[in-house]
């Protein structure tokens, strides 16, 4: 048997290998006729056993030619980071060991590098350091799971236990936006059943930033979501600003950060996420920014003792000691361990690195700005981090110029409507990306757009 295995994993990691190698070779988007033969994995369950050999190949013979090459250099779609070598390797690692990251006596070992992920975490992106961390499946979990905090805090400043009482009853919650918070925000409120539609949307500037000065008297029960990343254009609300206001009036700050909060990590970008740290929570994604495999997120919270009421477990079979145990800070309970793989990646890149990823992915944005104005294209955005909006002329023009990117395949970015615009959203995410990288992507786009313009 171990032998057997043996001869799998080293099998699987040498296909795996030949996959990484080739991506490079490869159109960024599947072949219409690699994405045909996925019909052939829609058979009937077999009755009988297969070879886990069989079962590999077919998984790579019909699986790798029809995926997208996200973990590759050449993809700019939806915020999306590659998976770095290290975190990689230990996402393998991890899944080899398979432990379940609920307590500490279940995996000392996935215990013990949370603690040192989430220590790092804090330190690198310049958060109080005595703030709890959850590893959760993304920004859309790591908000839930702050805001589950932040929600049980304002209660409990009026008296009300929502763990143990519900919302049937309870003292009304406000809750403030700005008008371009990101769609996920409005689903997690509408999970935690404070409304998506009973929110106040404070106004923004032409950045996507939130007016600050243009939030409502506040009073009772409030939490305030600011926005360190608009989704378009990369503009980071004045946080500094809102904590301010917020809190004089006892409100809780929360800080939606999918991926422009790591620009804290970055000594020549921290300009913009300044007073980031005089909020009450963040959520941020892992597979962004920081380029761990999916899945990864992190929602942080000022407060442990808020998080921890708002997530209380209690079973007499379940272990409860005065050590961290990770599933008192987790909505679930049953969980991979995450925090090796993040831990990995702060391991590998250290202090400098991280910083030196985030900037270089911020400079090759700016190349496409500038090289896309200079070919006649018009760049919607202030380019302030690794996000670049941009039209081909009008919206028609515009879709086709994206879909005739998409299937040229040297390249892939996606749609957006912005500010009332059809536009392309060019993300520079990922850590393998070089600058010959941008500049074979360019040519290609300004080809493409071209060529769809000749024909118009």
């Amino acid at each position: 048997m171990t032998a057997s295995i043996r001869n799998l994993l080293t099998q699987t990691a040498d296909r795996a290998a030949t996959y990484f190698e080739t991506l490079d070779q490869r159109r960024v988007a599947p072949t219409p006729d690699a994405v045909a033969r996925l019909d052939e994995l829609d058979e009937p369950l077999p009755e009988a056993p297969t070879s886990a050999y069989d079962v590999l190949a077919m998984l790579d013979g019909i699986g790798s030619p029809a995926t997208v090459a996200s973990a590759g250099n050449r993809y700019f779609g939806f915020v999306t980071g590659g998976s770095l070598p290290a975190a990689l390797a230990a996402n393998w690692m991890a899944g080899a060991w398979d432990q379940n990251a609920a307590f500490r006596v279940q995996s000392p070992i996935a215990a013990k590098i949370e603690d040192v992920a989430m220590r790092w975490v804090l330190d690198v992106l310049r958060l109080p350091g005595t703030s709890a961390v959850s590893f959760a499946t993304g920004a859309t979990m790591a908000n839930f799971t702050a805001l589950v905090a932040a929600r049980h805090a304002v209660l409990a400043q009026v008296g009300w236990d929502v763990a143990s009482d519900g919302l049937f009853g309870a003292p009304p919650i406000t809750v403030v936006v700005g008008e371009e918070a990101h769609s996920t925000l409005f689903r997690v409120l509408s999970l935690l059943g404070m409304g998506n539609q009973r929110v106040i949307r404070v106004p923004v500037d032409e950045q996507g930033r939130m007016r600050a000065e243009m939030m409502p008297e506040l009073s009772g029960p409030t939490i305030v979501c600011a926005q360190a990343g608009n989704v378009n254009s990369g503009g980071v609300d004045p946080i500094a600003d809102i904590c301010a206001r917020a809190h004089a009036a006892g409100a809780w700050v929360h800080v939606d950060g999918a991926f422009g909060l790591w620009a804290n990590a970055a000594p020549a970008r921290s300009h913009l996420t300044a007073g980031v740290d005089a909020a009450d929570s963040w959520a941020t994604d892992a597979h962004k920014w920081l380029n761990v495999p999916y899945d990864s997120g992190l929602a942080i919270v000022r407060d442990p003792q808020s998080l921890r009421a708002a997530l209380r477990l209690t079973a007499a079979y379940l272990p409860q000691t005065d050590s961290r145990e990770p599933s008192q800070f987790t909505p679930e309970v049953s969980r991979r361990a995450r925090g090796i793989e993040v831990w990995a990646a702060l391991r590998s890149l250290g202090r400098s690195g991280l910083a030196d990823l985030i900037e270089r992915n911020c400079q090759f944005a700016t190349m496409f700005a500038d090289g896309l104005r200079a070919a006649g294209a018009t760049v919607l955005n202030d380019v302030v981090l690794n996000q670049v909006v941009v039209t081909f002329g009008d919206a028609e023009t515009t879709r086709r110029v994206m879909t005739a990117i998409q299937q040229d395949g040297t390249c892939w970015c996606g749609p957006t409507i912005w500010r009332g615009q059809t536009a392309v959203r060019i993300s520079v995410s990922s850590w393998a990306t070089t600058e010959p990288d941008v500049e074979q992507s360019l040519a290609a786009i300004v080809r493409v757009a071209r060529e769809v313009r000749s024909y118009a």
